[in-house]
């Protein structure tokens, strides 16, 4: 007697998502570009994207997995933390990179998407999604640094617009942005209460950039002016007055990159550290490297990498289950910052002179980078808001001491 044919095996949906993504990289992803990533920097220019990475920018872009977890009705991927984990393995195992990036996507995005009206995000939110606008952030000023409340770049209300003229410093990527994210005072009787969250034209007449030139040669940082620059209201973030909750909370998410991905991921990518010893200081007889204290110093900063790692991981989760990074990102940001600079220096000793060069020839070129990692890490503890204030932040808002202890 014939007997009935076996039914597959149903497919978990989470494998289907697999299979999926899978499927799409291999369609989408050209082969040109593994192991290459140029994902922006929020302190790069612009970059001449080849006819293969343009074409992978905007199949990301449409998409929507370039912000897996923004929502679709805004051009993001809408998908859950489970979909985001299976879609960074598989573009990992593909050698993919996500070329959507910049202070839209880590700072100004999750914020609008917080605080924004419908309007604002409709218009902001997918030109982001798809890495098409560049924004940069509009927060420092020569008097308000650490001191970000003392912030005095005025708009003044003009009826449906306003009027706003002052100064920005550090204004990282100003000279390549389309657009400006900025805290300005509305008010000027009271401090905190006087700042509001407003968003500006880079390009609208008044606004002049001035790039500050480092000793490395490179410009990534600018001084901003604003001269008589009329802003619609409609560009007003939330209310009068709300800015400086709004800026802390966008900072909240500045930090939570920092310290989990973004900048910071490229400090902690490379060869590993072990390996890296043994090709420059050789191996004993036991394959180890046989400086035993630097063996020492390698096992615990890659004991002190991974616990962070997997600290990030647990903290991403209890984010998305309370609707956001809290304070706890500060201390992210510190730990992070030392791990990154460990790391550095610690790359540097192992590679000696080798890891000293600047340019020219006798140098590989991933020597000439680790140099240039090893001086850049000197600023993740000074970016995103530095060590210090991040210990007043911690100190405050998480141990609740007074000003006075």
């Amino acid at each position: 007697m014939a007997t009935a044919p076996e039914l597959d095996a149903p497919v978990a949906p989470l494998d289907a998502f697999r299979a999926e993504v899978r499927d799409w990289l291999a369609a989408n992803f050209p082969a040109s570009l593994k192991g290459h990533d140029i994902s922006l920097s929020v302190l790069e220019g612009p970059t001449d994207l080849s006819p293969d990475q343009a074409a992978w920018q905007a199949a990301m872009g449409d998409k929507g997995w370039g912000v897996p977890s923004w929502p679709k009705a805004y051009g993001g991927g809408g998908l859950d933390k489970a979909q985001i984990r299976v879609l960074n393995e598989e573009m990992a195992r593909a050698g993919a990179w996500n070329p959507i990036g910049g202070m839209g996507v880590m700072m100004f995005g999750p914020t609008l998407l917080e605080y924004g009206n419908e309007a604002q995000k409709q218009e902001h939110i997918p030109a982001i999604a798809k890495g098409l606008v560049r924004w940069c952030q509009g927060y420092s000023e020569p008097n308000a640094g650490s001191d970000l409340a003392n912030v005095q770049t005025f708009a003044e209300d003009a009826g449906d617009h306003y009027i706003v003229n002052g100064q920005k410093t550090w204004t990282s990527g100003g000279q390549w942005a389309d657009k400006c994210f900025a805290l300005v005072r509305t008010d000027k009787s009271q401090k905190h209460g006087g700042i509001s969250f407003l968003l500006l034209d880079m390009t609208a007449p008044g606004v002049e950039v001035r790039p500050i030139a480092m000793i490395s040669g490179q410009s990534p940082f600018c001084e901003t002016f604003f001269t008589n620059v009329k802003v619609p209201k409609e560009n007003l973030v939330g209310r009068e007055g709300q800015g400086w909750e709004i800026g802390t909370r966008l900072l909240q998410h500045e930090r939570s990159s920092l310290s989990g991905g973004g900048s910071a991921s490229r400090l902690f990518a490379g060869t590993p550290m072990g390996k890296l010893a043994k090709e420059y200081r050789g191996e004993d007889d036991k394959g180890r490297v046989p400086d035993s204290d630097l063996r020492m110093r390698i096992v615990r900063h890659e004991m002190d990498s991974r616990a962070f790692a997997l600290t990030l991981r647990r903290a991403a989760l209890e984010a998305k289950s309370n609707q956001g990074p809290s304070a706890a990102t500060s201390i992210m940001k510190n730990v992070g910052a030392r791990i990154t600079q460990d790391r550095a220096e610690l790359s540097i000793e192992i590679m000696g002179m080798a890891g000293l060069g600047w340019e020219g020839e006798g140098f590989s070129e991933d020597e000439l980078t680790q140099t240039r990692t090893w001086l850049w890490g000197k600023a993740v503890s000074i970016y995103g808001g530095s060590t210090e204030i991040q210990n007043n932040v911690i100190s405050k808002r998480i141990l609740g001491m007074l000003d006075h202890q």
